[in-house]
């Protein structure tokens, strides 16, 4: 959950501080099984780079400042268990480089999205370039780089940007809300397994069939000696919900 910080939500060296240290905290921690990633502040997402703080850079901190943001979103990407873009509001050139690199994204129809670095004389830095097109096609997401266009939650679901859209409410929470729903979901099943699914589906994109199929197989492999299998399987006969302890 972003805090509010200044302004927009804007990515600055604060900001990217922060989400940095909370990736680092999750990464290490057992018992998170899902993580939703929103922000408390009305109507914004995350509103990309803080240009007020850009504009003061010299170039050297400038692509210093572009490859941590893209290393922290990295590590997002990378988290071990499911993770959910709740998006309210605006999620523009680095908001939506974030919202990319989780798992799945929600989103309020009134939400607006884009990639918009063009605009700026600059491009995706932290992802998008890369993430977008993988995403919706490489066609789209060419057209929607160069255009600099913004679409709303509507439109980013019939282009396949996000899974989900849902009206907004009047707390300004209905993607938060779906996006807890989504997570009560998974829940239930076995902690290992999902890690594992996640990391045989991630290696798996970036590979052709026979070895994502060889992925599969070794990913598989490590659910066999757990104490959760046998205790799935003790459920089903028993009739009964499993208790899964990630062992």
């Amino acid at each position: 959950c972003f805090k509010k910080s200044l302004n927009v939500n804007a990515l600055n060296k604060n900001l990217l501080k922060m989400m940095s240290k909370a990736v680092d905290a999750l990464k290490s921690d057992k018992k998170v099984r899902t993580v939703i990633f929103r922000s408390e502040v009305p109507g914004i997402f995350c509103a990309g780079a803080d240009l007020k703080e850009r504009a003061k850079m010299h170039s050297s901190e400038v692509s210093s400042f572009v490859s941590k943001a893209r290393a922290t979103i990295n590590e997002m990407a990378n988290l071990p268990v499911p993770t959910i873009a709740a998006i309210d509001g605006t999620a523009l050139g680095g908001g939506l480089e974030l919202a990319l690199a989780c798992d799945i994204r929600v989103a309020a129809s009134s939400a607006k999205m884009g990639l918009v670095e063009t605009k700026l004389a600059i491009i995706p830095g932290a992802g998008g370039t890369q993430r977008l097109p993988r995403t919706i096609g490489v066609s789209l997401a060419k057209e929607l780089i160069f255009s600099a266009r913004i679409v709303d939650g509507e439109e980013a679901k019939s282009i396949g940007l996000i899974s989900h859209v849902v009206e907004q409410n009047e707390a300004g929470d209905a993607a938060y809300r779906r996006a807890l729903a989504l997570a009560r979901e998974f829940l239930p099943q076995g902690p290992l397994a999902m890690r594992v699914a996640k990391l045989a589906i991630n290696q798996g994109m970036e590979v052709d069939l026979v070895t994502g199929l060889a992925i599969e197989e070794a990913c598989y492999a490590q659910t066999i000696p757990t104490k959760d299998r046998i205790e799935g399987l003790l459920a089903f006969k028993e009739k009964r919900p499993p208790r899964y302890k990630g062992e």
